[in-house]
């Protein structure tokens, strides 16, 4: 029986790419929206974010927050009281995504206007 682990037609290298260990991080439906969002408020708790963003349903939102969650982006605190007190915010590698997330912002923005079209979201320009 031939050993895989040794056989040069098995062998993939591993390729680490920047911009698409970027797009795994942050590239889930509401991923983007939710840093936003706690890039502008610090803290949320997770009916606040259920508002701000009311086109994820409950089970997409809860599965984006702990995708970004596995991925240090945020700290979740979870206090012992009922009902379940849940607060979400950035850690500081979480706010290292700022540059990137801004720069989405202002692209995006600018294809809204090459279109003759208005930002009208609930998104506000990042301040530094």
């Amino acid at each position: 029986m031939k050993n895989k682990s040794n056989s040069n037609e098995d062998y993939k290298p591993t390729i680490r790419c920047p911009v698409e260990t970027t797009i795994n991080i942050i590239g889930g439906k509401y991923k983007s929206l939710i840093l936003w969002k706690l890039m502008t408020t610090k803290t949320l708790r997770y009916s606040q974010l259920s508002k701000e963003i009311p086109s994820a349903t409950p089970k997409m939102l809860t599965q984006q927050l702990r995708e970004l969650e596995t991925s240090g982006l945020i700290h979740r605190r979870v206090f012992p009281v009922v009902p379940p007190k849940v607060e979400y915010s950035l850690t500081d590698f979480g706010k290292s995504i700022k540059p990137v997330l801004k720069a989405m912002y202002k692209w995006g923005n600018h294809c809204l206007d090459s279109q003759g079209l208005e930002v009208n979201c609930s998104m506000v320009e990042l301040i530094d």
